[in-house]
């Protein structure tokens, strides 16, 4: 009788410690490499499960990621985040094409060894995850965009208030209440500083691009995208893969807008739209937007 007591007891302590252990996660995950045609790319993997590779926005690293997000979704899939090639940790020279910056999700995936994933892709990673999409589809499953458009030619540009403070060579927190957030909503400025202080709990501002030669190699890959030479806003409306769309109502880079006339031309995507918010819906609601995903991702098929 003693010694079953002492197993329940020591189950509990288990699990207490262990989901302790789990909800910190994301601010613990080792850096790791890549060895993928003479560069490296720096990933960081947590979780278990199918794998969803997270592919990150303009100037953003490893550390830009709201963890809360990240250590939500991996409660039910291995998550897997890494920098591209030239950013942050990794080696090598961004490049312009965006159709070569979406070969790192497929060498990071060979490397790796996943034959199957989840692609989510935020803001200029939602342009490399639908490039993916379309060159990859014996690798992509699902695709989730965030604050992203589609590619070609759409009629809402961004906002200058984007163009004001996206190139600084640092952003303060004020910065990012206007690149990330709603600053007219009192609620969304409380998340965005709640999902700051998440954020700069891990936070390496050295690796963060701060140049204007690193920002044109981004800015060259999104003028190709929406030039569109490789036609890939009329391939995407032939993908039978399941997209989940997420943005907020107020997004500064990418309108929401852009979405509207193009949706109905897609053969299995959702759309989900956060009011209220703006280019991070995931940050300002970290635990939603991991159920929608989840769910989304348990029942499309």
């Amino acid at each position: 009788m003693k010694n079953s007591f002492k197993k329940i007891v020591l189950a509990v302590m288990l699990l207490v410690f262990g989901l302790s252990s789990y909800a910190q996660k994301a601010l613990e995950a080792k850096t790791q490499f890549a060895q993928v045609e003479g560069r490296k790319l720096a990933y960081r993997s947590m979780g278990k499960g199918s794998p969803i590779i997270f592919i990150n926005r303009f100037r953003g690293t490893l550390d830009t990621w709201d963890p809360l997000f990240l250590d939500k979704i991996a409660e039910n899939y291995n998550v897997i985040t890494f920098d591209y090639t030239g950013i942050g940790s990794s080696t090598g020279t961004l490049p312009t094409d965006i159709a070569l910056v979406a070969k790192d999700v497929k060498d990071l995936a060979d490397f790796l060894k996943i034959k199957k994933a989840v692609v989510l892709g935020w803001s200029y990673g939602g342009t490399v995850a639908q490039v993916a999409t379309l060159l990859y589809p014996e690798l992509v499953t699902h695709t989730i965009l965030i604050g992203t458009g589609p590619p070609g030619k759409n009629d809402s540009p961004l906002e200058k208030a984007f163009l004001d403070v996206a190139l600084k060579p640092v952003n303060t927190f004020e910065d990012e209440i206007i690149l990330f957030f709603e600053p007219n909503s009192q609620a969304s400025v409380k998340a965005a500083k709640a999902s700051h202080d998440r954020i700069a709990k891990r936070f390496d501002v050295s690796k963060i691009p701060s140049t204007m030669e690193v920002f044109n190699l981004y800015l060259k890959g999104g003028a190709g995208y929406r030039e569109d030479q490789q036609n890939f806003r009329e391939k995407l409306k032939g993908v039978k893969t399941p997209i989940l769309i997420i943005c907020g109502d107020h997004d500064i880079s990418f309108a929401v807008e852009n979405w509207y006339p193009f949706n109905r031309q897609l053969q299995n995507a959702q759309m989900i739209t956060f009011l209220q918010s703006g280019h991070a819906p995931q940050h300002q609601y970290p635990e939603l937007t991991a159920k929608y995903i989840i769910n989304f991702l348990k029942f499309s098929k």
